[in-house]
Formats: C-alpha cells, sequence, structure tokens
C-alpha cells in the first residue's frame, strides 16, 4: 500500500518562514503530502493573526488535491499563559494546536512542557526534549502526542523521546518545523528518520499514517 505524507508542523512566513500558505502547500503536493497543517508561531503578540491565512486555506482546500489544516504553535509563552493561549488559538479557528516544547536546541521556559501536557487544547508537544516519565505519562492520559522532529537541532533529543514513548505508549507524530522550501521532506524520507531515532518499522507507520489521522479525525478532518 501507498502511503502520502501527514505533516502537522509548519510554519508560513506569517511568522518566521519563508514561504506563503499557497507556496508551502504546493510544496507539499508535489512531495506527495495528503495533508499539512500550518502552525504559525503565536503568543499573546500576534495570537489573532490566525484569521488572516484563513481565506488562503479555504482557497487551496477547495481547488487542489490536499488538505491544509489551520494551526498554531505556542512559542516560548510564559507557562501560565499556554492553556490560555491554546482556548484562544482554538476560538480563532486553529484546528491544531501545538507547543513549542523545551527543545534541547532553545532556551524554552522550564515547565512548558508540563504546562503543556495539563491543557485539554493542546494536541501536540512539539520536540520535548528531554521530557520525563512524569510528563509523558499525562501527556497519554490527555492525548497530547509527542513528536520526533526532523528540523536540525530539535532532533536531538529524538531518541530519548522515541525511547519513552515506547515504554509508556504514547502517540508519536514525525513532523518536519518546515521553515524553509528545504525542509519539506518525502514520506520515505520521514520512515528514514523515524528509524534512525530507533523507531520500528510498525512504530513508524503508525507515527506517519495512524497517529496524525487520529488527531485530524477528532477535530472532524477525515482523509
Amino acid at each position: 500500500m501507498t502511503h502520502k505524507r501527514i505533516d502537522l508542523h509548519m510554519h508560513s512566513l506569517f511568522s518566521d518562514g519563508e514561504l506563503l500558505p499557497s507556496e508551502l502547500a504546493r510544496r507539499a503536493l508535489v512531495l506527495g503530502h495528503e495533508a499539512i497543517a500550518i502552525t504559525d508561531h503565536v503568543d499573546y503578540s500576534n495570537i489573532n493573526t490566525i484569521t488572516e491565512i484563513s481565506d488562503a486555506i479555504d482557497d487551496i482546500n477547495n481547488k487542489w488535491d490536499i488538505t491544509v489544516v489551520l494551526g498554531a504553535e505556542i512559542t516560548h509563552a510564559p507557562v501560565e499563559s499556554i492553556p490560555e493561549l491554546a482556548d484562544k488559538a482554538r476560538e480563532l479557528g486553529a484546528k491544531i494546536v501545538l507547543v513549542h516544547g523545551e527543545t534541547l536546541n532553545e532556551p524554552v521556559v522550564e515547565g512548558t512542557n508540563f504546562a503543556s501536557v495539563n491543557c485539554k487544547e493542546v494536541d501536540i508537544l512539539a520536540h520535548p526534549g528531554l521530557i520525563t516519565h512524569e510528563e509523558a505519562k499525562i501527556a497519554k492520559k490527555n492525548n497530547v502526542a509527542l513528536e520526533i522532529s526532523t528540523r536540525k537541532g530539535h532532533c536531538l533529543g529524538n531518541g530519548h523521546v522515541a525511547n519513552i514513548a515506547r515504554e509508556l505508549g504514547n502517540d508519536l507524530l514525525i513532523d518536519t518545523d518546515t521553515h524553509s522550501p528545504d525542509d519539506i521532506i518525502t514520506f520515505e524520507r520521514a520512515i528514514e528518520i523515524g528509524l534512525g531515532a530507533g523507531l520500528t518499522k510498525e512504530e513508524v507507520l503508525k507515527a506517519t499514517v495512524d497517529n496524525p489521522k487520529k488527531i485530524l479525525k477528532r477535530h472532524g478532518i477525515n482523509l
């Protein structure tokens, strides 16, 4: 069976990405994607911009053979603000809500992982770095998926995340955190990166096919 790529973590030039939503979608379509989520960085300074790309997303979905989903990634916000920001993002139409986890590559506020997995509106904890067993257990209970990142720097914690997820049964995703054209990858490359993180072939297929579809279905998007 031939699978198509699903990537639920991408950025456009409405935050710090390089591409318009339409160019992200076009490049993803050519590389064999079935669906992408545009999840631009937000905090209280710009969260209202979530609505600015909704018309572009509707236009793409009506005309091209790819599903583009409106999302948001809460990034470097005070931990106390994460639940409020997640609620606000959802109110503004975000179908997929991520939080920028405690990656080994950036000075993310300590406690971000814990606040995120305890938030009912968060779907994905992106690049969670050295996530603890306690945090991973809460993530599983609250249906917060953990991310295996293909992005330079953020990928440093992939092996740790994969090991904890296997031990505790967390849902994993393999996402690119795309910012530039070169970040977008094929399904085959995603498989390689999952295997490189120490996942089995069965675990990689769950992370690339089953788990992203489960999250989308939870929000009324059936592929």
